[in-house]
């Protein structure tokens, strides 16, 4: 299986969603640590759930709220009703620009 050794693992409660590990390579292995932190806080099976953790290179390249691939979003001042909202747009640091809309 793919998942088994490649990809890492996070841990954590469905009602709190409160990450209990992370880091844990291997499926069974996490599968193993979940199990046993079920019984330690004891906890039924649906409150424990764990997932694969995302690639921290992918997500660091994702815009951020008022960042755009590294740029910055300007929005205009006045309402444009046509576009139901503003008109939007990014200028990057080499100095280019472009539109959002």
């Amino acid at each position: 299986m793919i998942l088994d050794a490649v990809n890492s693992f996070y841990i954590y409660r469905t009602d709190t969603n409160m990450v209990l590990a992370r880091g844990i390579q291997g499926y069974e292995a996490a599968k193993d640590k979940a199990n046993e932190l079920r019984k330690r806080y004891g906890l039924k099976w649906d409150l424990v759930k764990f997932k694969v953790e995302r690639n921290k290179s992918a997500s660091a390249s994702r815009p951020t709220k008022g960042s755009y691939g590294g740029g910055r979003i300007d929005t205009a001042p006045r309402y444009n009703p046509s576009k139901r909202g503003r008109f939007r747009g990014v200028s990057y640091s080499d100095g280019s620009y472009a539109d959002l809309d």
